[in-house]
């Protein structure tokens, strides 16, 4: 009878902890992190390297989140989007959560570097301050172009699955790294459009807010044609083959569409649409990149046989 007010206690407290990780980001990352590590080999990755890093980067995001979420929780508090999370609403105070995200940052850089390599702890270790400290502490509160320049940080989970199982990093990584990198801008702008007004009630300079609607509109139009292009570089190098190219032109030409939507004839319910599907895109051309290098490996063990 005791026992159980103690687990319910103890079970909300380990949630409120993980609502700071911010769990659905760093799924995201860690999901592209693996696909960088099975790209990275013919065949099947050791699997040591492949547990330790995958524990060990899903712990170092969640530390990054965690402490975004420390330094960032009076601009959450009047944002409807982020009010809810356990720091604007008391359920966690600063210095736990401080202590939440070093434990669970160190747990993850010792993984990295007791089990994977030096290099991949190094790259993580990077990461985690361009995105908890550059991107939050500086870029952020201080130009609207902050998330393209601190999208390369986001932009880093495949070149660290790639390093993770050997140990360096070829011009193959940094096309995952790049691709990333151009998706970030029109994905979190369509985001900022239908919230600019939260951003602006924060005093945050995010574009829509500095530039207005239409500059926005038009940079997400001419991002999406870039990344357009950037997502067919992995056929034309020859690290993927003609499945990866089917898939790049058929998820391209939907985020066109909701580009060119956005541009001429906006809607805050389009606009949320299009970041959903930004989502849903990058997720499905990585799965893409994947099925496609081992059909590749199949087709080059036949042809040897």
């Amino acid at each position: 009878m005791i026992a159980s007010p103690v687990l319910h206690l103890t079970a909300c407290r380990c949630q409120q902890f993980l609502q700071l990780c911010k769990l659905r980001v760093v799924s995201l990352i860690v999901f592209t992190a693996v696909i960088g590590m099975f790209l990275a080999v013919p065949g099947w990755p050791p699997l040591v390297p492949l547990l330790a890093a995958t524990v060990g980067i899903a712990l170092v995001a969640g530390a990054a989140a965690a402490f975004n979420c420390l330094v960032e929780q009076k601009i959450d508090a009047v944002m409807a989007r982020t009010r809810a999370r356990p720091l604007p609403r008391g359920e966690v105070n600063s210095t736990q959560t401080l202590l939440f995200s070093g434990l669970v940052g160190g747990a993850g850089m010792y993984l990295l570097n007791a089990y994977v390599n030096s290099l991949t702890a190094w790259l993580t270790l990077a990461t985690f301050v361009g995105y908890a400290v550059i991107y939050t502490l500086i870029l952020k509160p201080a130009t609207p172009q902050n998330i393209v320049i601190g999208g390369a940080s986001g932009a880093m989970p495949p070149v660290l699955g790639w390093a993770a199982v050997t140990g360096e990093v070829s011009s193959d990584a940094l096309l995952l790294f790049l691709i990333i990198f151009v998706w970030t801008p029109p994905h979190f702008w369509a985001l900022a459009l239908y919230r600019r007004n939260e951003y602006a009630k924060a005093g945050l300079p995010m574009l829509p807010v500095t530039h207005g609607e239409k500059f926005t509109r038009l940079h997400i139009l001419l991002y999406t044609i870039a990344l357009t292009g950037v997502t067919l570089l992995p056929f034309v190098t020859g690290m993927s083959g003609v499945i990866y190219l089917v898939s790049a032109v058929l998820l391209d030409s939907v985020f066109l569409y909701y580009a060119l939507r956005l541009y001429w004839r906006y809607s805050d319910a389009l606009a949320k649409q299009a970041f959903r599907y930004s989502i849903l895109y990058l997720s499905l051309l990585f799965a893409a990149l994947l099925i496609d290098h081992y059909w590749l490996l199949r087709i080059s063990a036949q042809a040897a046989a």
